[in-house]
C-alpha cells in the first residue's frame, strides 16, 4: 500500500517516525511532505527520511493563508504522482483537502483541543479522527476513534526508547546531579493567539530560585534575553529526550514536553491558559504533571511548586513508580497505529464494535 504523511511540526516527526519505519519494513511505500518549521527538516534528515518540503512556516495570518494554498498545491502534485491509498497527518488541513479532491481516505490524528482553526479547516475533509481517550473535544461519533494512550508513547514508550546516559557528559552534569530544564515556546501557532506565556521577570525569578537547588538549562523557541542566554542548553536536538529522561524537573510552556516527561518519569510543571486533556489526565490520574494558567498568581505558585519538588529527596524514584502505573494501563501507540492504518477501514468497524481490541497492543 501507499501512504502519504504530511508533517507540519517537529513533534509530528517523532509521533510518526516509528510508524513510518514499521510500514516501510512491512513492504509499504511511504511518501512524506513537510513544512520547514523549526527543526522538522533537521529531524527528518537525521532519521534518514526522504521528503518533499512544501513551504516555510509563516507566523502571520496572511502568511498562513498564502501557505495554505501553496501547501495544498504541492501536496496535490505529489499525491497525483504517488497515488496514495491513505493520506495521514496530525490533523492538518493540507493533506485533508488533497484527499477530498482525489477521493482518497484521510486519517487525522490529534490531541490539541484548542487548535480550533485547524479543526475548522480540516474536520469536514477528514474521514476518521483518532485521539487519546482523554481528549475533551467530541467529533461526530461516526468518524471519531479513541485510544488509551498518549502520542508521546509512540516514540518514548520503553519498547522504542532507552535514554542515553552520555547526554550528561554533554551537559556537564554528574550522575545523580539535580538539574532543571526550562522550556519557553514562541506562541506563534494559530492555537496560541492571545497567549503570552510566562512573564520575562517571572522567567528570571524562576531561574534565580531554581539555581539555589539545581543546575538550570533553558530551551527556547524565541531568542533569550542576554541575561538568560548563559543558561541556554547546548545539545543536539535529537538528544533532548535523553536530557528530559535524566532531568529532575521540567518547567515551562510546552504541553508536548510536559507529556514527554510524564512518560519518561520526570516531574513536569506546565503553564498555559488553554491546557490539554492529556496533561490534565497526567495530573489528576497519575500525579505526573502539574498544570497552571498563565496568570501572574499562577506563575508565582508554579515557581513555588517547582522549588517544593526540587526539595524532595530522590523524587525520580517516586515518579518512576507513577510512570510504571501509567504505562501498565496504556497501549503501545505505534503498534496500534500500524494495525489501524494497515487494516483501514475494517479497523474502524472493529474499534467501534469492540474498543477493547486495542489492548492487544501492549
Amino acid at each position: 500500500m501507499n501512504f502519504l504523511f504530511d508533517i507540519g511540526h517537529p513533534a509530528h516527526v517523532h509521533y510518526f517516525k516509528n510508524l513510518m519505519w514499521a510500514l516501510q519494513e512491512k513492504g509499504h511505500e511511504v511518501k512524506i511532505t513537510a513544512r520547514d518549521k523549526e527543526i522538522s527538516l533537521y529531524l527528518l534528515n537525521k532519521y534518514g527520511f526522504e521528503y518533499i518540503c512544501t513551504s516555510e512556516n509563516k507566523s502571520s495570518i496572511l502568511g498562513k493563508g498564502t501557505s495554505l494554498i501553496k501547501n495544498d498545491y504541492i501536496i496535490y502534485k505529489e499525491a497525483k504522482k504517488f497515488n496514495p491509498d491513505i493520506l495521514i497527518s496530525f490533523f492538518l488541513p493540507f493533506a485533508a483537502h488533497v484527499g477530498k479532491i482525489l477521493n482518497k481516505p484521510v486519517l487525522g490524528f490529534t490531541d490539541t483541543e484548542n487548535a480550533i482553526l485547524n479543526r475548522v479547516l480540516t474536520e469536514k475533509f477528514t474521514n476518521i479522527v483518532v485521539t487519546p481517550l482523554c481528549y475533551t473535544h467530541k467529533f461526530p461519533e461516526n468518524k471519531h476513534i479513541r485510544f488509551n494512550g498518549y502520542f508521546e508513547l509512540a516514540y518514548l514508550h520503553p519498547n522504542y526508547f532507552t535514554p542515553d546516559i552520555s547526554v550528561l557528559k554533554l551537559l556537564g552534569i554528574r550522575k545523580n546531579e539535580i538539574f532543571v530544564i526550562m522550556r519557553f515556546v514562541s506562541w506563534g501557532a494559530t492555537h496560541d493567539i492571545g497567549h503570552s506565556g510566562i512573564n520575562l521577570d517571572m522567567k528570571r525569578k524562576a531561574v534565580k530560585e531554581f539555581s539555589k537547588y539545581a543546575k538550570v538549562f533553558i530551551t527556547s523557541e524565541k531568542e533569550l534575553s542576554p541575561d538568560l542566554k548563559p543558561y541556554q542548553i547546548k545539545i543536539p536536538p535529537e538528544k533532548m529526550h535523553d536530557a528530559l529522561a535524566y532531568a529532575t524537573l521540567l518547567y515551562g510552556e510546552s504541553a508536548t514536553m510536559a507529556s514527554e516527561c510524564a512518560v519518561l518519569g520526570t516531574p513536569a510543571i506546565y503553564l498555559d491558559n488553554a491546557g490539554r486533556g492529556y496533561t490534565d489526565e497526567q495530573e489528576k490520574k497519575y500525579g505526573l504533571v502539574f498544570n497552571f494558567t498563565e496568570s501572574m498568581e499562577d506563575q508565582e505558585l508554579s515557581i513555588g511548586k517547582a522549588v517544593e519538588l526540587l526539595k524532595i529527596p530522590d523524587i525520580k524514584r517516586e515518579w518512576r513508580k507513577k510512570r510504571d502505573k501509567m504505562l501498565s494501563e496504556k497501549i503501545d501507540v505505534t503498534t496500534f497505529m500500524v494495525w489501524f492504518i494497515e487494516n483501514y477501514p475494517k479497523s474502524v468497524r472493529i474499534m467501534k464494535e469492540a474498543p477493547d481490541y486495542q489492548y492487544r497492543f501492549k
